[in-house]
């Protein structure tokens, strides 16, 4: 029976009101979960110097740099330093006879009769004495050597490796401007999700002032019990949606920390888009011709071809120019007849060399031959040529399809928010006397709950046209590649 019992028709009012207004200021977002104030800008710099797929592509760019840097060490020679220390599996014995001096021969008692007579006069060795012995079988050699090759193909793979570091150059430029351009577009998609919570929650203050109406009408007899529940059931609907919407909006804030190298429980106080979006004047010629010389992955494959080309050159050169080779080397070798364990390594005359220098002059033969490794090596390289060539064929058609999508897509919103501006007007007029006419009791809950419903779809979807028109100009920034804001900055200029 209405108007018995408790609580009284004065307290339901205000339980529904404190207790409405408390969830919708505290429910969505902890109390205790501390954010991160973070402009665009800064969320753009903290990218640049955390986010680990940068790093890798600044590590593979610094190993080209430093290639290119030391590019002249092609001309240093090859340097190698070798000792051998060997043993022979089987002794091996030596015999003949020795030339020793008068002196030596008296000393060993020798006769007259070993004396030997040579033409032209006596000399040192006037006696042979014969001799029998067994080798060492350990023996020590050393070599010392170096080489030097030049050849034409020595200079073309010189421009290769420097035409390689220009490619890197334009990639990591290339994932720098990726990087900015997918941090920026996220930002305004979490500033977009952000909106759309405010307006949900506006829209739950919004229900819960219609709890509070329907119940003073339900009290003062002017509606039944099931407006009441109606109103009830409307608001608390409202609640999984909110949550449904922070949930979304945490894990876009998990996932932007990641991207900028920061822990992913990290939340966020995004800065808000200031002012209108305006329109900006567009010429799709020009975007297109801009599009198709400046846009980073065209200048990627460019850079790539041009380095493909270096290195063709330098491996046809090797394949069919001939090559000039200097080569010198020491080899100190112990004497075999004394024993590198016993006798004195630092006596001259215990050592004898037997290096060499030389120059060489030649020409492969194999790459001549269409079959071989050689020969199908180049012909690998003429088929990557030629597919990165259309390669960049296709992209700068796909480049010039995309500005025109893009082009009509914002002359679509340019539109539609044009439209949907006065269907908002409208949309709050609606509502507002609708409101006014159930607080008099003239129109029913539904009704009014209609009217919320339209006007909050207007502005949501306001808002995703102008989120939408600001994307599509960084995405025309980066085809472009022109510095980020450029085309934004000019918002209005119209």
């Amino acid at each position: 029976m209405r108007g018995n019992g408790w609580p009284g028709p004065l307290v339901w009012p205000l339980i529904a009101l404190l207790g409405g207004s408390l969830w919708a200021q505290t429910a969505p977002e902890p109390e205790d979960s501390p954010r991160t104030r973070l402009t665009v800008e800064e969320a753009v710099n903290l990218a640049m110097k955390n986010n680990l797929s940068l790093q890798a592509g600044a590590l593979a760019l610094d190993t080209k740099k430093r290639k290119s840097d030391l590019v002249w060490n092609q001309f240093l020679p090859d340097l190698a330093v070798r000792g051998t220390l060997a043993h022979q599996n089987k002794a091996s014995s030596q015999s003949g006879v020795a030339p020793l001096t008068s002196a030596q021969a008296g000393a060993l008692g020798l006769s007259g009769s070993a004396e030997i007579s040579i033409p032209g006069g006596p000399t040192i060795y006037n006696y042979m004495m014969p001799y029998s012995m067994t080798a060492p079988q350990w023996h020590v050699q050393g070599n010392f050597s170096a080489s030097l090759t030049l050849s034409a193909a020595l200079f073309a793979g010189i421009q290769a490796i420097q035409a390689d570091y220009q490619a890197g150059q334009v990639t990591y430029e290339k994932a720098s401007l990726q990087i900015e351009r997918d941090v920026r577009k996220a930002y305004n998609d979490m500033l977009l999700l952000a909106e759309n919570i405010a307006l949900l929650r506006e829209s739950y203050a919004t229900a819960d002032r219609q709890v509070v109406t329907a119940q003073a009408n339900y009290r003062a007899g002017l509606a039944p019990e099931l407006t009441l529940l109606q109103a009830r059931v409307s608001r608390d609907n409202m609640k999984p949606t909110i949550d449904q919407a922070e949930n979304g909006l945490a894990l876009s804030e998990a996932r932007f920390a990641m991207t900028l190298g920061l822990p992913y429980e990290t939340r966020f106080e995004l800065v808000p888009a200031e002012g209108e979006t305006g329109f900006i004047p567009l010429d799709l010629a020009e975007l297109i011709r801009q599009a198709t010389r400046n846009k980073p992955d065209i200048r990627e494959l460019q850079r790539q071809l041009a380095a493909l080309e270096k290195s063709r050159k330098a491996q046809a050169l090797q394949s069919y120019t001939p090559y000039l080779r200097f080569d010198w080397s020491l080899n100190p070798t112990f004497s075999p007849a004394l024993d590198p364990f016993k006798d004195n390594w630092f006596k001259k005359d215990n050592w004898s060399d037997g290096g060499t220098f030389s120059i060489t002059v030649g020409i492969g033969l194999n790459s001549l031959f269409s079959f071989t490794k050689e020969g199908q090596a180049i012909k690998d390289i003429d088929n990557q040529i030629k597919t990165i060539a259309n390669g960049i064929s296709q992209a700068i058609r796909g480049t010039e399809l995309e500005i025109y999508n893009t082009l009509l897509a914002l002359e679509q919103v340019q539109t539609t928010v044009e439209a949907q501006t006065e269907t908002v007007k409208m949309a709050e007029q609606s509502y507002k006397l609708t409101e006014d006419a159930y607080k008099a009791g003239l129109q029913d809950l539904l009704q009014v709950q209609n009217a919320e419903l339209q006007l909050r779809q207007a502005r949501l979807e306001i808002l995703k046209q102008e989120f939408s028109y600001r994307n599509s100009l960084i995405d025309l920034e980066y085809a472009m590649g022109i510095p980020f804001g450029a085309l934004s900055s000019r918002e209005g200029g119209n």
